[in-house]
C-alpha cells in the first residue's frame, strides 16, 4: 500500500508541475539538439515567437565629404589642321611641325592632293636608284598677276606649311569664299583658295594664308607642283552672289 501511496504522491506533483509550467518546450529541445557537436548551428532553423518591432527612424545624413582634384583628362578632343603658307601656328595652338609642301609634278599623274612633308625625315629600307614609278616634288607658288593679293611677291618660291593641334577644340573645317567663321566658332586663318592650273593635271583645292612665307633661297623656278589663285567662274557657280573673275578668299575655323 505505501507503493502506492507513493506513486500517487508523484502523480499530484507532476500534475502540479504540468499545470503551471505547461507541456515540454520544443524550443528548449532543439536548442538541446543545437548543442551537439555533429548539427552544424547555422543548418537548424530556431523559432523566434517574440514578435518584431517597429523599425527605428532613419538616422541623419552625414556631412559631405572632400572633393578631390579632377583626374587627367584621357580623351582624343582637339583638332588637327594643315597651315598652307606659313611655318608656324596661331597663339594657343601647338605646332606639330613645320615643313614644305609636296605634290605630284604639275603636267603628271600621282596623287592629287598636298602634304605638308617634315624637314626631318626617316626611312626603312630603300633601293637603290629611282624607280621612276611615283614621286613627290615641292610646290612653287605661281603668283603673276595675282602678286599684289599678298604682302611680298614670292612668284616660283617653294610654298611652306605647319600642321597645327587645337587641344580645345574638337572639329575644324575650311570654308570657301569666306574669310570669317560661324559664330561661336574660332578663325585658325584666312586667306585665299589656291589650287593647280585648269590645264594640267587635277589637284585639291587648300586655302592658303593670306600672308605667305616660302622657304628661303627658293626662286629657282624649278616647278614641281604649282599653285595659282581661284577664281569663280559665272554659269553653274551662282552669279550673283559670286562674281566673274573675283579671286575666292576662305578661312579655316575650328571649335
Amino acid at each position: 500500500m505505501a507503493y502506492h501511496k507513493g506513486f500517487s504522491t508523484i502523480l499530484i506533483i507532476f500534475c502540479h508541475i504540468y499545470a503551471n509550467f505547461g507541456a515540454p518546450n520544443n524550443d528548449l529541445e532543439i536548442r538541446n539538439e543545437v548543442n551537439n557537436d555533429d548539427v552544424v548551428q547555422s543548418d537548424v532553423q530556431v523559432p523566434n515567437y517574440l514578435p518584431r518591432g517597429l523599425s527605428g527612424r532613419d538616422g541623419k545624413t552625414g556631412p559631405r565629404g572632400f572633393r578631390d582634384e579632377p583626374g587627367a583628362a584621357e580623351g582624343s578632343g582637339g583638332s588637327v589642321y594643315t597651315r598652307w603658307g606659313r611655318k608656324s601656328c596661331r597663339r594657343g595652338t601647338t605646332l606639330l611641325y613645320a615643313g614644305v609642301m609636296g605634290g605630284s609634278y604639275y603636267s603628271y599623274g600621282g596623287g592629287s592632293n598636298y602634304l605638308c612633308m617634315p624637314l626631318d625625315p626617316t626611312y626603312d629600307k630603300t633601293v637603290n636608284g629611282n624607280q621612276g614609278y611615283s614621286y613627290v616634288y615641292g610646290i612653287e607658288y605661281e603668283m603673276g598677276a595675282h602678286a599684289s593679293l599678298f604682302p611680298k611677291n614670292l612668284h616660283d618660291h617653294d610654298a611652306v606649311c605647319a600642321v597645327c593641334f587645337a587641344e580645345s577644340r574638337g572639329s575644324q573645317v575650311m570654308i570657301p569664299a569666306r574669310n570669317v567663321c560661324p559664330e561661336g566658332w574660332t578663325r585658325e586663318y584666312t586667306g585665299y583658295l589656291m589650287s593647280t592650273h585648269i590645264s594640267y593635271k587635277r589637284s585639291e583645292f587648300i586655302c592658303v594664308d593670306g600672308a605667305p612665307e616660302a622657304r628661303q633661297g627658293t626662286r629657282a623656278n624649278l616647278n614641281g607642283g604649282l599653285l595659282y589663285v581661284v577664281e569663280g567662274r559665272c554659269g553653274s557657280l551662282p552669279c550673283l552672289p559670286y562674281k566673274q573673275g573675283a579671286e575666292l578668299t576662305c578661312a579655316v575655323c575650328t571649335k
